[in-house]
C-alpha cells in the first residue's frame, strides 16, 4: 500500500531496491525465455565474485584495457586539456579511474569525481581505492547510469571538460538498441566538448570468448548462481541453487556471449515477497547476461549516430579490446 500524501515516510535506498528487485522479477520471470537484467549479479558477493573473475587468466578484459590505460591515459589528458569533473559509469573496484589519474601525472588540477553504481559495495571499494589521492573530491551515487549521470552533471564545476568514463565493456551488457540509446543519454547530458572514454571487449575467437565466460575454476558459475542467492537472501526465495547449472554460449548472428541459469531438474520455486511462484521444466533457463562483441567501426557509427565525434582510438591486440575518446559535438 502507498503512503498517503500528506504523510512525509522517507523510504530507504535498501528498502527501495528490494521492492524494484521484486518488481524486476515479477516482470522478467513472466517473459518467454525468462530473463533477469544482468545488474541484479552485483550484489556484495557478487561484485566481489566479479573482482575475482577480472583475476582469472582466462578474463582479459581487465588486464588489455588497464594496460591501454597504463600506457594512454596521459595522451586522454592531453587530447582534452582541462578536465574539471569526471563521471564514472559503474565504477567498480575503482582501479581503473585511479589507473587513469596516475598516468596524468602529478600535476593534474584539481577534478570533482563521480561514481555511479548500483552496487553499494563497488562504491565503497571504488571510494577506498580513490579517497587517498591529492586534489580529488569524490561524489558517490547509488542509482542507475542515466538518473545517476543527470545527477553528476547538474553541478556547477570549475572551468574545463567533463569526462564520462564508461570502461570495462560495460556497453556490452546492453543489446544494440539499448547500447544506443544509452550514449544518446550521455550525449544529451553533456555540453559541446565534453568527452566519452569507451571501453569496448571486441570480437574474437570462440574458444577464447566461452574460456572468459565459462572458466574452469567455475568463478563464473559461481557468480551467475549467486543470483539465485540473492533472490532468496534478499526476497525468501526457495531456489533449490545446486538444482541450476551455469551455462555460457556465443550466439554468433548476433554477437553476443549469453549466460544462462538452467533447471537440471524440474522445480517449483516460491519467492513470497515478490508474490511469485514459478515453475521450471528440465532444461528451462533464465537468462541472465548477454556480452555484446563489437568490431571498431561499430562502436563509431553508433557514437556518431548518437552524436560524438571519435578522438584517438587505442587497442589492446592481445586480448583484442578498444579504448576509444568520443568528443561531443
Amino acid at each position: 500500500m502507498s503512503t498517503p500524501p500528506s504523510v512525509s515516510r522517507p523510504i530507504s535506498p535498501d528498502t527501495a531496491a528490494s521492492a524494484e528487485f521484486a518488481a524486476a522479477l515479477q516482470y522478467y520471470l513472466a517473459l518467454r525465455p525468462r530473463q533477469l537484467p544482468s545488474r541484479y549479479l552485483y550484489d556484495e558477493l557478487g561484485s566481489a565474485l566479479f573482482e575475482a573473475i577480472c583475476r582469472l587468466p582466462w578474463y582479459g578484459i581487465t588486464r588489455a584495457e588497464s594496460r591501454l590505460l597504463d600506457a594512454h591515459g596521459g595522451d586522454v589528458f592531453a587530447a582534452l586539456g582541462s578536465v574539471s569533473r569526471i563521471v564514472e559509469l559503474g565504477s567498480g573496484s575503482g582501479d581503473k579511474l585511479r589507473r587513469l589519474l596516475d598516468a596524468a601525472g602529478a600535476h593534474r588540477p584539481p577534478i570533482e569525481i563521480h561514481l555511479i553504481d548500483v552496487s553499494a559495495a563497488a562504491l565503497e571499494a571504488s571510494t577506498r581505492a580513490l579517497d587517498a589521492l591529492d586534489r580529488v573530491t569524490l561524489v558517490t551515487h547509488r542509482s542507475r547510469y542515466e538518473s545517476g549521470l543527470v545527477d553528476a552533471v547538474s553541478g556547477e564545476v570549475a572551468d574545463g571538460r567533463t569526462l564520462v568514463l564508461f570502461l570495462g565493456s560495460n556497453i556490452g551488457n546492453f543489446d544494440r538498441p539499448g547500447a544506443a540509446a544509452l550514449l544518446q543519454n550521455i550525449r544529451a547530458a553533456l555540453a559541446p566538448g565534453d568527452a566519452l572514454l569507451l571501453g569496448a571487449d571486441l570480437v574474437k575467437p570462440e574458444r577464447d570468448l566461452l574460456l572468459a565466460y565459462d572458466d574452469p575454476l567455475g568463478v563464473t558459475a559461481a557468480f551467475n548462481r549467486n543470483l539465485l542467492v540473492r533472490i532468496n537472501h534478499e526476497l525468501g526465495g526457495d531456489f533449490d541453487v545446486d538444482a541450476f547449472h551455469h551455462r555460457a554460449s556465443w550466439n554468433a548472428a548476433e554477437s553476443r556471449v549469453e549466460m544462462h541459469l538452467v533447471a537440471a531438474t524440474p522445480q517449483a520455486v516460491h519467492i513470497p515477497r515478490a508474490h511469485l511462484n514459478v515453475t521450471f521444466a528440465a532444461g528451462e533457463a533464465i537468462w541472465t547476461e548477454s556480452s555484446y562483441k563489437y568490431m571498431p567501426e561499430q562502436l563509431e557509427s553508433m557514437a556518431a549516430s548518437a552524436g560524438f565525434v571519435q578522438g584517438a582510438r587505442w587497442i589492446d591486440l592481445q586480448d583484442r579490446f578498444a579504448l576509444t575518446l568520443f568528443e561531443s559535438r
